[in-house]
């Protein structure tokens, strides 16, 4: 069609850049956490203001992958916590593959909703510091609490754990992100129950019985997310692994 006087053509490209197109999602998740994949994976920032990864090694290796909507999840409950408690230390553990599929050890963090959180710890002198993590330790997984919560010289600051699954339920609720399972130590539990966010934990969908390992040192939570059905091919592959 021939513009008239005083009329413009525009591209549709143009029209569609100023109008803001809906953005696209760049991860999408198949199937389940322990038989899945993932397709735009985003790997999570190996520090922050007041985190860290379990290891820069494994941020190397690849295994602090995730779907987008997780990351952002994780990114602003951790940005509540340094307003809310600006002195406390937070240290998230591995969470899967850029493809996803079977991460040894682990049976689930297969498609990119598992995401494993160390426990928040204070020293022999009330700090909160990271949770110690090296080879002999086992990148921290290693490490054994005791019914106390203690570990040494470390004990498991419950505040500091209670306040992060708070803002992680608030985070997941404003992007619209479920929260399917919590797994942590039952033995534990009790004090994690007596913070001041204890009874609104209460709420969450915490493991029924006792995990396959402990869970002491570190909590897990499998997020929810609409995934696509893993083709077949790919649940072989899966299973295989």
């Amino acid at each position: 069609m021939t513009a008239g006087p005083g009329k413009r053509h525009f591209h549709p490209l143009f029209l569609l850049l100023c109008l803001g197109a809906a953005p696209v999602q760049a991860s999408t998740c198949y199937g389940r956490v322990a038989q899945g994949s993932i397709a735009g994976a985003v790997v999570l920032p190996g520090t922050g203001p007041n985190f860290e990864a379990y290891s820069q090694l494994g941020v190397r290796l690849g295994r602090t992958f995730v779907h987008e909507r997780v990351r952002d999840v994780i990114d602003d409950a951790y940005a509540a916590l340094a307003q809310g408690r600006p002195g406390t230390r937070y240290v998230y553990g591995e969470t899967g593959l850029a493809a996803g599929g079977r991460m040894r050890p682990h049976r689930t963090h297969q498609n990119g909703l598992s995401v494993d959180f160390m426990v928040p710890v204070l020293d022999g002198r009330n700090r909160s510091v990271p949770l110690p993590a090296s080879l002999t330790n086992k990148f921290g997984y290693g490490l054994e609490f005791d019914a106390q919560g203690r570990a040494g010289a470390l004990r498991i600051d419950y505040d500091a754990l209670a306040a992060h699954l708070h803002a992680l339920a608030e985070a997941a609720r404003r992007h619209k992100v479920g929260i399917a399972l919590v797994i942590f130590d039952p033995a534990l539990m009790p004090g994690l129950f007596k913070t001041a966010h204890g009874e609104a934990l209460r709420k969450l969908p915490f493991m029924q019985g006792k995990p396959w390992i402990r869970h002491d040192e570190h909590y897990h939570v499998d997020f929810a997310v609409p995934c696509e059905p893993l083709r077949e091919g790919a649940a072989a592959k899966a299973r295989a692994g």
